[in-house]
């Protein structure tokens, strides 16, 4: 599935200069079914986009994570554009905390848990802050009922930073 995004917006001069306006096409995995209520999917090439930042979850959960993001996400983290433009996708991945057989002090990543994906179109997402969400396991989306508690974690905690828990790492 093909669709076409409108990353365009006015972010003063240096964003004009930059070339943020054009057309991006945000592809999905054609393997890859919608989730329910946004539609969103897993974005083509995601497992090969920059990383944004790395998190580990303490208990029950137990995970590590990587945030990676496509060049529009990223380009919007490197200059500090927010609300993030339109065509921004940003893509959690996660697995089992496993301890490293081969260095104890480390940890590495054991079965993969989740794929939470976050995509910007102020139009067709507009009652939820511009964003999209879908979560998936196993690469098929999770029940609609865990899709109805996206926006609102993101909405009572990071409201106030276009709906991104995420910071760019250093």
């Amino acid at each position: 599935m093909k669709r076409r995004l409108i990353a365009a917006g006015v972010f003063g001069s240096a964003a004009l200069t930059l070339g943020l306006i054009g057309v991006v096409e945000v592809r999905g995995d054609s393997r890859s079914p919608s989730a329910p209520i946004y539609g969103v999917q897993l974005p083509e090439g995601y497992r090969d986009w920059p990383l944004v930042a790395p998190a580990q979850e303490a208990a029950p959960l137990d995970e590590l994570r990587v945030i990676v993001g496509n060049p529009i996400a990223m380009r919007a983290y490197r200059d500090n554009i927010h609300p993030f433009p339109d065509g921004s996708v940003l893509v959690k991945r996660a697995w089992k905390h496993e301890q490293s057989p081969d260095f104890e002090p480390a940890s590495i990543p054991g079965a993969a848990t989740t794929v939470q994906v976050m995509v910007k179109d102020s139009k067709r997402y507009a009652s939820t802050g511009g964003w999209g969400y879908g979560r998936f396991i196993d690469g098929r989306p999770v029940d609609e009922a865990q899709h109805r508690t996206c926006h609102a974690c993101h909405a009572a905690r990071v409201s106030d930073r276009d709906y991104v828990f995420t910071r760019y790492a250093p």
